[in-house]
Order: C-alpha cells, then sequence, then structure tokens
C-alpha cells in the first residue's frame, strides 16, 4: 500500500474489496471498513476502532478520506439551507438541503461553475473552473446526512452548480457509489439528474446502464425562443433533443421531467403553448413549471399569478401531468437558478 494517497470516497466497494483481498484482508474486516464510512458517516481511520491498529495504520498511510468544508450555512425562512463548501484546492461550491413534508431533499452541486450562460441562471455568469471528483460529489451526501442527524435524507437532485453530463467520468462512478447496498443504497428513483440539454450526454446515460431519473431544463419549445436564453440550443436544437429524450426513455424505466422556467412576456403565449404541446406530447413525462427566480443585472421579470394560472389552465387539456415546483430558499439565493452568487462574491 505505497504511493501517492487516493481518497478512498473515490472508490467503488468493488475496488476497494480488490484491494484489500490483495493484501490478504478478510472478507470480513472489508464489510467492517465500509460500514465505519458509509454506514456511521466515520472518515477518520484511527476512529475505526474494530479493525486493527495496523490495519488502521496502513490504510491512513496510503488512502486519505476527505470531503469539502462547510464554510456558510444560511437558512432559509422556509427552512431551506444553503451551504457554501469549500475545496482541497479552495475552489467554492454551493449545494441545498430543503425539507418537505415526508422527504428531505438534497440539491448537489457536479461542477465549480458553468460554461453554458444561461440567461436566468446565476451559475452561469461564474464561467466555468472545473469538474467535481468523485469523492467531492459524493461529500456532498456526507455533509448532509451529517447535518440532518437523526433525520433522513430520502432525495437527491443534481441541479445544483454544473452540468451534470460535461462530468459523467465522475457523476457515473458516483452514482454507482450512491446506488450501492454497502454505501448509501439510494433507490434509483430517489436521484434526479438535470440537463441543458447536452446531446452525446443523454445517449452516453441512456447507454451507461445506470438507472436514475431524468430532467432537461427546456425552458422553451420554440427553437429561436430557447436559443436567446439558452446559447447550448444553437449546438443542440429541439429536434436531436428530443430524439436523444427518446433513446433515453427507451433505456430507463423512469419518465422524463421537463423544467420550464417560466419568464412574464417571454415563454408562456400561445405559441408557447402549442410548442410546449407538440414537443412534449409523445414523450413519457410530466411538466415541471417554475416561476423565474429573481437573479442580479438580468432584466427578466416574474410571473404574476394570474399568469402562472393562464399558462397552467391552457396546459391542463394534455394526457401528461403539470405541476407547479414550489421554490424553496429564494429569500437566501438558494432556489432554481440562483447558486453561484455568493460563491462569486467570495472569490
Amino acid at each position: 500500500m505505497q504511493g501517492i494517497q487516493k481518497n478512498l470516497l473515490d472508490l467503488h466497494p468493488d475496488e476497494i474489496n480488490r484491494i484489500m483481498v490483495s493484501r490478504g484482508e478478510r472478507s470480513f474486516r472489508i464489510n467492517q471498513l465500509l460500514e465505519w464510512i458509509y454506514g456511521k458517516r466515520v472518515l477518520d481511520f484511527s476512529r475505526m476502532t474494530s479493525l486493527p491498529a495496523q490495519l488502521q495504520h496502513d490504510l491512513a498511510t496510503a488512502f486519505k478520506l476527505t470531503i469539502p468544508v462547510i464554510k456558510e450555512r444560511t437558512g432559509s425562512s422556509d427552512l431551506a439551507v444553503k451551504y457554501l463548501l469549500q475545496l482541497e484546492d479552495d475552489n467554492l461550491i454551493e449545494m441545498v438541503l430543503m425539507p418537505y413534508e415526508g422527504k428531505t431533499t438534497l440539491c448537489l452541486s457536479s461542477q465549480v461553475g458553468c460554461q453554458y450562460k444561461c440567461k436566468f441562471c446565476a451559475t452561469g455568469r461564474m464561467g466555468f473552473q472545473r469538474n467535481l471528483t468523485v469523492h467531492e460529489i459524493t461529500g456532498q451526501i456526507f455533509i448532509a446526512s451529517c447535518e440532518l442527524g437523526e433525520r433522513k435524507l430520502t432525495n437527491l437532485v443534481l441541479m445544483g452548480m454544473g452540468e451534470p453530463l460535461d462530468n459523467l467520468e465522475n457523476i457515473l462512478p458516483a452514482i454507482n457509489i450512491l446506488q450501492h447496498e454497502k454505501c448509501f443504497s439510494f433507490s434509483p428513483r430517489r436521484i434526479t439528474l438535470s440537463t441543458c440539454g447536452i446531446v452525446p450526454g443523454i445517449y452516453r446515460l441512456a447507454e451507461s446502464g445506470i438507472k436514475l431519473k431524468l430532467a432537461l431544463s427546456l425552458n422553451s419549445a420554440v427553437q429561436k425562443k430557447r436559443e436567446q436564453i439558452m446559447p447550448v440550443a444553437h449546438r443542440y436544437p429541439l429536434n436531436k433533443l428530443k430524439k436523444s429524450l427518446q433513446y433515453f426513455l427507451e433505456r430507463n424505466p423512469y419518465r422524463i421531467t421537463l423544467e420550464y422556467v417560466m419568464i412574464r412576456n417571454f415563454n408562456m403565449n400561445r405559441e408557447d403553448i402549442l410548442a410546449l404541446r407538440k414537443f412534449s406530447g409523445d414523450l413519457s413525462c410530466k411538466i415541471n413549471l417554475i416561476p423565474w427566480n429573481q437573479v442580479d443585472g438580468s432584466n427578466f421579470t416574474k410571473p404574476l399569478e394570474k399568469d402562472i394560472e393562464t399558462f397552467m389552465d391552457a396546459l391542463r387539456g394534455m394526457k401528461i401531468a403539470v405541476t407547479l415546483r414550489e421554490s424553496r430558499g429564494t429569500d437566501i439565493q438558494a432556489a432554481c437558478g440562483q447558486l453561484s452568487a455568493r460563491a462569486c462574491s467570495r472569490r
């Protein structure tokens, strides 16, 4: 067990098993190690008291168990909590814990910043710094679980900072760890990955064999309008995007969520309704409507309640579910599209 220290949290249990077996450890020791890490959330080898002292020493010599550090907690009036996290290279990311009746959801980040510059989103203004590693992704679950104490973390949404499909080399192994029965044991139906519409990434995710829920940040089914607010639409137009969604649905058991950020006087008129009906009508999906959340420096306007009601009424005749998402943490800049403002201000 010599050489550069790897972070043990980057490794799948099968890889940990191979390493431990290669040095002559028996299976019950491996199970003990995994239980200390993932069952008891202990990240200090010296505290793993059921392991022999020599094994503790050998593990500490060869591996590290580090996760992001909490720099600040900010609580919302609706009980959401935003966390500013510092990485080992001093980069900053944010995650948000959102309690609901009967469940608690963690909104995870997958990158430091984002390169796609969606006009309604604060993260894009930050620019792209780098991908998060496996342990920086799963480390957010460790933090959330410790913060919750006796309460259970029930749902994970990869909807924080960054584009998850641009970081599949780390997202896929992280999800395998999240779903593994000896690790976090999250059900695939409890994990949702959101994308701005990276077509090659959707195909790759479909072909990976990993089961989870997929959400698409659609926001307009009119190509020219989508291009105005989402530059990525120039590269991946709606017709190609829809084909990738159909391909995904052929290989995954869960319907897709179409996220639609409602912007007053932009994407809520009759043209938009007809286009949305056409785009979604033959997909196994649901539509999640999200009133635009204020982002500093933007000229967009949040829709009025009457605008939302009219828009929803026009969609109710569809055979698919249409829901209105309750934005959490708007008063602390933690709602959909608002992440990174705190991180940017502290860099």
